[in-house]
């Protein structure tokens, strides 16, 4: 009888240890249904009035249309325009060494720079609404959106060889610190790799160094964003106009588009844009930097003949 009880125990603790692992599993598996919500079903596409922008000697900027296409949106929610579009065109980045300096006696020296690894040579931005309204200062960060919330990379730290201050710059290969790549793609893989991301002290020395670059390419025109240039020309249809400033950089730009529902970013989609010198510009632009030697010889003596043939021309009997 007691060997009879202890089978039957044992036939019940069969039949409860699966029903345990499922209901463990349920619990598991409970979080991706809110997480697929929260993600949304939401896609789009952008595409752009042109693909290749050609520099001139009278090239004097231009205007970049972005225009795309919302799917599987919410139709309460776009009647309630509760989507928003941020259009942001990142110029190519480079290294730039920003030096402060001061009037001592008369003259002006440096007192002080500060070294960015990586800051875009040109920033464009278009939102449909004011982007405190769009997004959380957090987040408005962590995407890197706005002139005020641009993060500009700062050189690796000194330190014993193979450190870095940013580990995503830790790169034996010096061409991919300077690859056009979005900050968010730079902070996933420094957390990957497990080290910080180097923040900018706003009240310090590195903060206002970014500030000061900002605002000088600001006054060049180089850094520019709008409010409200983001429209839906239709339900799901929407279109952005950018401004290209006349001194825009060469090379590979990329035009990223971010969707927010609510406060919420949804995802992002990106197309590149190519500026090329055309013409007899990029003839000698390519002259010059191909044969160095030989261009700086035939520029002293152009030099020269010019100012001989000018005195010819313009001699006083």
């Amino acid at each position: 009888m007691k060997g009879a009880v202890q089978a039957a125990s044992l036939g019940l603790g069969a039949i409860r240890r699966p029903a345990v692992l499922a209901l463990a599993s349920g619990f598991a598996f409970a979080p991706l249904p809110a997480l697929a919500q929260q993600e949304g079903n939401e896609t789009f596409e952008i595409g752009l009035s042109t693909g290749t922008i050609s520099i001139t000697s009278d090239f004097t900027g231009a205007r970049l249309v972005v225009f795309g296409a919302l799917d599987n949106a919410d139709p309460k929610l776009l009647r309630q325009q509760r989507y928003d579009i941020v259009v942001v065109l990142v110029g190519p980045r480079s290294p730039v060494v920003v030096r402060e300096k001061e009037r001592t006696f008369g003259l002006w020296i440096n007192r002080g720079s500060e070294t960015f690894d990586a800051v875009p040579g040109s920033y464009a931005l278009a939102a449909t609404r004011p982007l405190g309204d769009v997004a959380r200062r957090e987040l408005r960060e962590r995407l890197s959106l706005g002139i005020e919330d641009l993060r500009l990379d700062r050189a690796p730290a000194a330190g014993p060889p193979g450190t870095a201050a940013d580990p995503a710059l830790d790169d034996p290969d010096p061409a991919k610190g300077q690859a056009n790549v979005s900050l968010g793609e730079r902070r996933a893989r420094a957390s990957v790799g497990g080290g910080p991301v180097p923040e900018s002290d706003e009240n310090g020395p590195g903060g206002r160094y970014a500030e000061a670059l900002k605002r000088i390419r600001e006054a060049k025109g180089l850094y520019n964003q709008s409010v409200g240039t983001v429209q839906f020309v239709s339900p799901t249809l929407f279109r952005a106009d950018l401004y290209l400033p006349a001194d825009l950089p060469t090379g590979t730009h990329m035009a990223r588009a971010y969707l927010f529902r609510s406060g919420v970013f949804i995802r992002e989609s990106s197309e590149p844009l190519y500026v090329r010198k055309s013409g007899f510009e990029s003839y000698i632009d390519d002259v010059a930097t191909r044969y160095g030697v030989l261009y700086g010889i035939v520029a002293v003596l152009l030099a020269i003949f010019t100012g001989w043939f000018g005195r010819l021309v313009f001699k006083r009997d």
